[in-house]
């Protein structure tokens, strides 16, 4: 991901950074049925519970309190969806993504399980949020913050739009930090991904580039600095799986 310039990488080309997000609109626009399908395929079923953590620490309330989530880049609902089942009747998830297919397969699902009402999908981008300030509990977002092109101004806009003593929370992929892990999951990543997305998803460049994606994102530390950056507090991030993936946390306070 760009952390200052106006070129970025796209699989092994170089686009300007004013073009990225309509390249990142192709890859999901074309994996979108399938994406949850290839995540359990790539992570080994791993990102469940990845994504469970993730529900641990936005924490929503068992009552009626209310309690407002946006969930940033969360199309599919696959995160929304759990966050209104760990939550009581007043918990309340707003889904913000840019791509309108990957939205329309979440809407789809929300009526599937009866939670129309609970969890709303609305096309926006994250760099220029429509939200009034201090309108959430939590934002979250899972494996998406490295398809944004100007991570800064999605932090700083996931800062306003929380309450004061609301959390940030990102869930992405990291930098292996196991001796030896590290050139396995290179390996796996470059070589295996690739084919498992042409297979399944008939794609394979949309694969190459969500591999080449996590390799140019920021390392956990990076990442917590420009965090902080954007006003949050107590900034902290855990790795999970050896560094494979962190889970980010900030403050509004």
């Amino acid at each position: 991901m760009p952390r200052g310039g106006d070129h970025t990488h796209f699989g092994y080309e170089t686009v300007p950074l004013a073009d990225k997000q309509g390249r990142v609109d192709d890859v999901f626009r074309s994996v979108a049925r399938r994406y949850d399908l290839m995540n359990d395929l790539m992570s080994g079923g791993l990102h469940r519970a990845w994504k469970d953590a993730l529900v641990t620490a936005v924490n929503p309330p068992k009552n009626a309190r209310e309690f407002v989530v946006l969930d940033l880049a969360g199309g599919t609902g696959d995160v929304a969806f759990r966050i209104a089942q760990a939550g009581g009747p007043g918990t309340r998830i707003v889904v913000c993504d840019i791509n309108p297919d990957m939205l329309a397969v979440g809407q789809e699902r929300a009526a599937e399980r009866d939670l129309d009402g609970v969890v709303t999908f609305e096309q926006g981008n994250a760099e220029e949020l429509a939200y009034p300030d201090r309108s959430f509990d939590c934002v979250t977002i899972a494996f998406g913050i490295r398809n944004v092109p100007r991570i800064e101004r999605a932090l700083a806009q996931a800062h306003r739009v929380l309450k004061l003593g609301g959390r940030f929370l990102c869930l992405e992929f990291s930098s292996v930090d196991v001796p030896g892990l590290d050139a396995l999951y290179e390996l796996y990543s470059f070589q295996v991904i690739p084919r498992i997305g042409d297979a399944v998803a008939g794609d394979r460049d949309a694969y190459q580039y969500l591999v080449e994606s996590i390799r140019k994102f920021p390392k956990p530390k990076l990442f917590a600095t420009m965090i902080e950056a954007s006003g949050l507090r107590r900034v902290s991030f855990t790795p999970m799986a050896g560094g494979v993936v962190a889970l980010h946390s900030g403050w509004r306070l």
